[in-house]
């Protein structure tokens, strides 16, 4: 990809720029209940029942983690209780940012607008993006889309709100299941993947791998 300074940069928050802690939360919550294999299994489920459950209708997040560890204890044969749903939940908002992403965002923001599209509802995602330490031009939420990444309904809310189509952003993310495999799909052209370990590289889908944040500036010249 030859330097490309776009309108807007657009970021995936959690797992990109928020330290995602879903898997640390379960540890927490049946780690002494299962051994390691068996607790990485649960992860694994957790993981994939989360993703299960925001692709079809939009409904609130709290009902996404309860169903979807509901669906990982019952494959796992552990004891659901609606409690531990709920402290996972709570958890969210307390997640601070990647210790690369400050700086590198910082160095950006003053040249080109960041905005989010998150999976997140409005009242979680503020307590997580105030926690980023760089301003943002916007921040969208699944809530206000009425949609969950990968549906393209959220990203076209995105581009309706910021009045902007494909051609526009870069759009930077840690995972390819949930905006980049969709990005590329709807013509987005320029995309960043943000290897945190998530996923395996995919080239098929076209984008600049950098190891953090502070990789960002380099792509868009700065």
């Amino acid at each position: 990809m030859t330097t490309f300074r776009p309108k807007y940069i657009t970021f995936d928050c959690y797992g990109t720029l928020t330290n995602f802690q879903m898997a640390e939360a379960a540890r927490d919550l049946y780690g002494d209940q299962l051994d390691e294999p068996r607790m990485m299994e649960f992860i694994k489920n957790f993981a994939a029942y989360r993703l299960d459950e925001i692709m079809g209708a939009w409904k609130p997040y709290a009902e996404v983690v309860h169903n979807s560890l509901e669906r990982t204890c019952r494959r796992n044969g552990v004891t659901f209780r609606d409690e531990a749903a709920q402290m996972i939940y709570a958890r969210v908002p307390t997640w601070g940012p990647h210790r690369d992403v400050p700086e590198g965002l910082a160095r950006i923001a003053k040249e080109i607008p960041l905005v989010i599209l998150s999976n997140a509802m409005n009242s979680q995602i503020m307590s997580n993006v105030e926690k980023l330490g760089a301003p943002f031009h916007a921040v969208y939420t699944a809530q206000q889309a009425n949609a969950y990444k990968p549906r393209f309904q959220a990203f076209e809310y995105m581009f309706d709100m910021l009045g902007c189509g494909p051609q526009d952003v870069l759009h930077c993310s840690s995972s390819f299941r949930y905006d980049l495999m969709s990005a590329r799909d709807l013509g987005i052209k320029n995309k960043v993947w943000v290897n945190r370990g998530h996923e395996p590289a995919n080239p098929y889908y076209g984008y600049v791998e950098i190891p953090d944040i502070s990789g960002l500036p380099g792509v868009v010249g700065l």
